[in-house]
Formats: structure tokens, sequence, C-alpha cells
């Protein structure tokens, strides 16, 4: 497998305030420029299939193994180490719809890279994303305290992380993680919950207490899961979009609260643009207006609210919503096209100007290839 995305624990967070968007406005996921190789010959990275159905998952697993917990709104299935085939500790997660969205593993004594060289070749070509001392009490080696760092890397959907320790020996893998990247943040190896696993105290060697390392949540934990599986259904990460689920998700995020305003802005405007995929437009203005309301003269939800007023007939407003888009957002390419699409019967050599911005920004984009031939047509046209 190739890796193609870049920094994934920032790339889930919100969709809608990355540069991708300069070109759409995060109704498919957008893809994500070269990483290095994400080869692993750890065969345990290749046992779970994200996006399964549960029951299709307990079908190869004997249920009566496995230990149940809530994980927010979903379930986390654990299979001991005692139990596992990896000599790990194995967790499961599913949302609330039934479908495994990652999967951690966990080895509290250390597991020696010695024997996969395909993975320690591809850890000397990733840059870690987190370095930090961490001692466990039950590793296998002499030394219980070490440097430790995070890797991530991942393919077009999916993110893999690993938490590596690095003795005197040869390096160890204490967790490793793998997951659709909507909930890349919700599994990195650095949180705090997945941190104390690794904690093992004896009598002996209690180690480190783990209070002051690892990362928390600043927004509800619900609600950034409820993001996630919203993200999940419209973006098509587990099968065909699903804006009825999407809508579901958000409205349950929201209820949930974020106390930033910026996800509070984006989770109205996702919701908006689940309410547009269900064909139910004034539900979707209502919902970009808040999201305006909450975080005016945001170019996005600008350019999405324009496209709702045209599906509405109210072309005055369509028009002052692409414009004002436009304007805060000179390089915005799709905003450009549909400006240049509303002003084509009043102001055709405007439209022809507009057309050909965007084409200058968008020219080179395998996904705008399409809509590019359209904006060329049209500038023939409208010069007839």
């Amino acid at each position: 497998m190739r890796a193609s995305g870049t920094a994934p624990l920032r790339l889930w967070l919100v969709c809608g305030l990355g540069l991708s968007l300069l070109l759409s406005a995060c109704e498919t996921a957008a893809p994500k420029p070269p990483l290095p190789p994400s080869e692993s010959d750890l065969i345990l990275l290749k046992s779970p299939t994200i996006c399964v159905a549960k029951p299709d998952f307990l079908k190869a697993h004997l249920a009566s193994a496995l230990k149940t917990q809530a994980w927010g709104s979903g379930q986390e299935l654990i299979l001991p180490a005692d139990r596992s085939p990896s000599h790990g500790d194995e967790s499961y997660f599913f949302d609330e719809d039934g479908l495994l969205v990652g999967a951690l593993f966990t080895f509290s004594s250390g597991l020696s890279l010695e024997p996969y060289p395909v993975l320690r070749e591809t850890l000397t070509l990733l840059k870690p994303t987190l370095e930090f001392y961490l001692n466990v009490a039950n590793l296998s080696s002499k030394a219980s305290m070490a440097s430790s760092a995070l890797y991530a890397t991942g393919d077009e959907k999916s993110t893999t992380q690993y938490l590596v320790l690095s003795t005197n020996e040869q390096p160890a893998l204490l967790q490793a993680s793998i997951t659709i990247d909507p909930y890349a943040q919700l599994f990195s190896p650095y949180r705090r919950e997945f941190l104390e696993r690794l904690r093992r105290p004896s009598s002996q060697n209690p180690g480190q207490q783990l209070d002051s390392q690892g990362a928390e949540d600043k927004e509800p934990f619900l609600s950034l899961q409820q993001f996630a599986r919203g993200q999940t259904a419209q973006l098509s990460y587990c099968g065909p979009q699903n804006y009825e689920i999407a809508a579901n998700a958000y409205q349950k995020a929201i209820a949930s609260g974020f106390t930033s305003k910026v996800w509070q802005a984006e989770v109205h405007h996702k919701l908006g643009l689940a309410w547009e995929g269900k064909g139910q437009h004034e539900k979707a203005k209502g919902e970009l207006l808040q999201s305006l309301a909450i975080r005016p003269n945001t170019p996005e939800i600008l350019n999405n609210l324009g496209t709702v007023y045209g599906k509405l007939g109210d072309k005055a407003n369509a028009l002052a919503s692409f414009e004002k888009a436009v304007i805060l957002r000179p390089n915005y390419a799709i905003a450009r096209y549909n400006l240049a699409e509303a002003i084509e019967s009043t102001s055709p050599r405007r439209a022809i100007l507009e057309y050909e911005t965007y084409v200058a920004l968008a020219e080179g984009i395998p996904e705008e290839t399409s809509r590019i031939a359209r904006a060329k047509q049209r500038v023939k046209v409208l010069k007839q």
C-alpha cells in the first residue's frame, strides 16, 4: 500500500477549513498529497477490514472471546492478549451504525520490530509527528523508560499510526492504530486513555503516572464522534453517500455541544450540506445562515449558500453570495465557476473572465477535469 495523505492528525479536524476547499466544499473526500510509502509486514494491520459491519466481523471472531464496553455512542470489542493471535490487546471500535471505524493494538511489553524489516524501513521514511519520554512498567527489556515517537501515515481514506519505543536494542512497537480519516484524531495512540492502557503497574515498579501525559479533547467526545460519523456518511468513506445518517449525526453533534465557534459554525455548515443532499433546501439555507451567524464571512459557507439559493430560485441572493465568496477569497476556484454561471445571461463578458480565471486556478487538478471542459466550452459559446 502506498500512502497518499498528508498530516492525518490535522486533516480530519474540520474539512471546511482546509486549503483543498479552494476548489470544493468538502462534498467529496479531498485527495491527499503524497506521503512516504506506508508498506508494513506487520500481519496484524492486515487483519481488520475497516468499514466492515459488526455481524460480518463477528463471523470471523468468536464472540465469547470478546469483551464489550461502551465507546461513546458506539461499542468497543476487545480481544485480550492471552486470546489474540497477535499476543497483544486488540480493540475494535464500532460506531452506532455497527460499522468498524477503527482498531487499536496494544503491546504493553513491547513488540520487537526486528522481524519486520519492511515496517522498520517505512518508519525511517516518516517524520515523527510527536516525540516524548514514556515510562512503561511492563516492558520486556530491562529499561522501562526510553524515548518514544508517534508516526502517522495512510492511504487515500485511512490513517495508520504507530507508537514506537526506542530502546538500546531493537525498537519496540507499543501501539498501532488504523482508522478511516474522519476518526483519526480519536485514534491517536497519544490520547490519554490509550496511554493509560500501557501502564501496567506492579508492586515493585509502578511505572510513571501518566496523569500529565497524553492528549485530551478540548471538545466533547460525543460531539467529535458524531461529527466524524457525519463525515464518514457524507463523504462516502464506507460506501455510498448517506445524507440521512449524516444529518442525524450532525444534529446529535450539535445537541452534544461544541464550545469553539469554529466547530459550532462547521457542524451547522455540514448539516446544511446534508439537508441539501436530501433535497431539503429551506432547511439547508437555515443551517448555512446559522453557520454564518456564528462565523461570518466564511467563503466556503457563502459559496454553498449561493448554491442553495440558486436551487430555491433566489438568483439575487445566489449571485450576492458567490460575489462575496470571491471577494473574500480571490483564488477560490469553484466560487469563480459558480459566479460565472450565475452571471452568464446578464454579464457575458464578465462571465468569460470568471470562467477563464477558474480554468487557470483549476488546471491540472484531475478532479476538476470535467468542469474545466465545461468552462472552456462555455467560453467558446459566449465569445461567438
